[in-house]
């Protein structure tokens, strides 16, 4: 019998997560992780296979790190709400947030994120044939607002004028997924 762990998954990448936060991503390595959790860095790889696990894995905390919207709101409230908390998890972290541009949610936690997104599609009358196109067009354009926000790309506007960007962006969408709803009932999407 095997004496007990003294880490879980979550733990290591809580501390991924605070490292790459505290000093980037290129500091990110297994043998910094293992430092930083107090173990060496084999006992690392019974949590996470490999970095690309440990990258996956932070993709899940990012994606996963606020409560999804509650099942009573209308689709269109959730997907707001999603992106929302998308863009607060980017201020959060600015540093790791572009990995959710690099690497898919591949997890099964980060997929349920994308599940929820799936969900407020498909009640919303967006064609189970176009849901997967409309959540990846819709995220990418998400997640391109809240990176370029955190990356500094808007550092000469204000952010009373970015809230209401963000606002125009989620209309816009709103708009491009009523245009796939394939039902008769068109009500706001997003």
């Amino acid at each position: 019998m095997g004496r007990p762990a003294r880490i879980d998954r979550a733990q290591v990448l809580a501390e991924a997560l605070a490292l790459a936060d505290e000093q980037g991503l290129e500091a990110l390595t297994m043998g910094a992780v293992a430092e930083r959790v107090g173990v060496t860095p084999m006992a690392l790889y019974r949590h996470v296979g490999n970095k690309a696990d440990l990258l996956d894995g932070l993709v899940e905390l990012l994606l996963t790190e606020f409560p999804p919207p509650p099942g009573e709101m209308s689709p269109s409230q959730r997907l707001s709400g999603l992106a929302t908390a998308i863009r607060r998890s980017a201020r959060r972290h600015p540093g790791v947030f572009p990995l959710l541009l690099q690497r898919p949610a591949s997890t099964p936690y980060a997929r349920k994120t994308r599940g929820a997104v799936y969900q407020a599609l498909g009640e919303a009358g967006v064609g189970e044939d176009r849901v997967a196109q409309v959540e990846r067009l819709v995220s990418t354009a998400i997640l391109g607002f809240a990176v370029s926000e955190v990356a500094g790309r808007f550092r000469n506007h204000s952010r009373r004028q970015l809230d209401a960007d963000f606002e125009i962006l989620q209309g816009l969408l709103g708009e491009f997924i009523e245009s796939q709803i394939s039902t008769v009932d068109r009500g706001h999407a997003f």
